[in-house]
């Protein structure tokens, strides 16, 4: 599961719990980007910062591991590389990539497409407002053109993304019950998306 996690807070953790419990996976791989190509020219917290808040945000969980390799290798993060590299290391496993549904939309404008297709199954999260039927057509478009392999993964309705996150952290708003009180704790120690003075 990539993603930029700037912060990793519960719907983030809820889709990774799902994803493991419906599919039955071995663990989920939480794996911060450095520099997102679809974000640039946008202020992303440092990677390190981002990577201490996922791993605290997953310490207790034993099969919710937190992947380092998009952050060491830096640069801009593209998922058809990480997937190549993921696949040489460990070439007899089989890789899910768990994405929103707004993803499954936005795929083909991705670094090498076809690639991210042929390397995994995609789990897409039905959020984002999207219904099911107009996820499905999709689906079946980019299964006819790919032959991808793309399955619906079912989440709880929750309203809640880092942006909002963010938004109210600057607005000086609470953000408790939103994200793990360790994730919080680094926050503020580390003076994170505080108000601008």
């Amino acid at each position: 599961m990539g993603g930029t996690f700037d912060p990793i807070h519960f719907v983030h953790l809820v889709l990774a719990e799902n994803a493991y419990r419906a599919y039955d996976l071995d663990e989920v791989l939480i794996m911060p980007n450095s520099q997102p190509p679809h974000k640039q020219g946008r202020h992303i917290t440092p990677g390190l910062d981002r990577l201490a808040m996922a791993q605290l945000a997953v310490k207790d969980v034993p099969y919710f591991r937190v992947s380092d390799m998009e952050i060491r290798r830096k640069g801009l993060s593209y998922t058809a590389r990480t997937l190549y590299e993921l696949r040489q290391q460990h070439p007899d496993t089989d890789y899910y990539f768990i994405m929103g549904a707004d993803s499954v939309f936005q795929i083909e404008t991705w670094h090498e497409p076809a690639r991210i297709l042929d390397s995994c199954i995609v789990l897409a999260a039905v959020r984002d407002h999207k219904s099911v039927s107009q996820l499905q057509e999709q689906i079946d478009y980019l299964h006819r053109k790919y032959g991808s392999d793309i399955r619906i993964l079912p989440i709880p309705e929750l309203e809640l993304s880092s942006s909002q996150i963010r938004c109210r952290r600057r607005e000086g708003l609470s953000v408790r019950f939103m994200l793990p009180d360790s994730v919080l704790e680094y926050m503020n120690s580390h003076h994170l998306y505080e108000r601008e003075s």
